[in-house]
């Protein structure tokens, strides 16, 4: 999928922008799903961790080794030695399948037996009849399910907004069109923000998916269930691009025209709240052309 040149270059898709990377677990607490597993061998009772939605690997790791005691890097370093049952296309890599949950922590609990529990949970949740089925009637497999179902994640504004956003990535997709995603420049330079500069989008990356066809070669987060009802049955519209004008009003359309409408809109929105916060600093907004 990422053998073709892009053939409107020209085109840049603007997401909403939203910031995946949460500072601390208890935001989120209240959407992550509790999933009711005891690890092995615990006798003590077990503390929790909450993993949210649209956290990316790293910020898994980091979580576990503060839940766990271990000097940090200790769950990254487990991973090799772990035996995770990952599907054959991940390679190994758990970015997408650490499945947003709250997991009881035990005494006993380690690093492998805890990223375990995480992946054996997603393997539950995506090898389902009506994920294999959503992803056969899109043409994917169930890894670029979840790999898509991970940018729905990190793009959509609202849950009610997923299904088009699925929708829009499958349209460009089918139209041969570069998927053009903020979120997945943001993966690469290991960042969030609402920010993306025309030089961003130029960086040599295989998750630059300006530059490249198809889709990343992974996942960029792992995505809760909501993200992947919508990538197995995204909403049916013609739609090829969106941006978030204000909190609450994200629009999408098919025309690139009203796309520009869109984006001057957003920035001039943008440009309002820095004056009201007396003109703080930061990167400017990308304008498409």
């Amino acid at each position: 999928m990422q053998t073709k040149t892009p053939r409107r270059g020209t085109i840049r898709l603007t997401r909403r922008g939203r910031i995946a990377l949460i500072a601390t677990g208890a935001v989120a607490a209240v959407t992550a799903v509790a999933v009711p597993l005891l690890l092995p061998d615990d006798s003590a009772r077990p503390e929790s961790l909450t993993i949210p939605e649209g956290w990316r690997s790293g910020q898994v790791y980091g979580a576990v080794d503060k839940a766990l005691g271990v000097p940090a890097g200790t769950t990254k370093k487990a991973i090799p030695k772990a035996d995770l049952k990952l599907p054959g296309d991940a390679g190994g890599n758990p970015e997408g399948y650490l499945f947003p949950a709250t997991y009881p922590i035990g005494d006993k609990s380690t690093p492998a037996s805890v990223l375990s529990y995480m992946v054996n949970t997603s393997t539950k949740k995506f090898s389902g009849n009506q994920v294999t089925a959503g992803a056969d009637r899109n043409a994917v497999n169930v890894y670029q399910t979840v790999t898509i179902a991970s940018m729905i994640e990190a793009e959509a504004g609202s849950k009610a907004d997923m299904g088009k956003v699925a929708r829009v990535i499958y349209n460009r997709l089918d139209q041969g069109m570069p998927l053009q995603m903020d979120s997945t420049i943001n993966y690469a330079l290991n960042r969030s923000t609402l920010n993306t500069r025309d030089r961003d989008t130029k960086i040599n990356s295989p998750y630059n998916t300006y530059t490249r066809m198809g889709l990343p070669p992974t996942p960029i987060g792992n995505p809760g269930e909501e993200a992947m009802r919508a990538a197995t049955g995204p909403a049916q519209g013609d739609w090829l691009y969106f941006v978030t004008v204000k909190p609450g009003d994200t629009r999408f359309t098919s025309s690139f025209e009203e796309q520009q409408k869109n984006v001057a809109e957003f920035n001039k929105n943008k440009n309002k709240s820095k004056d009201g916060d007396g003109g703080g600093g930061g990167d400017e907004k990308k304008q498409d052309s």
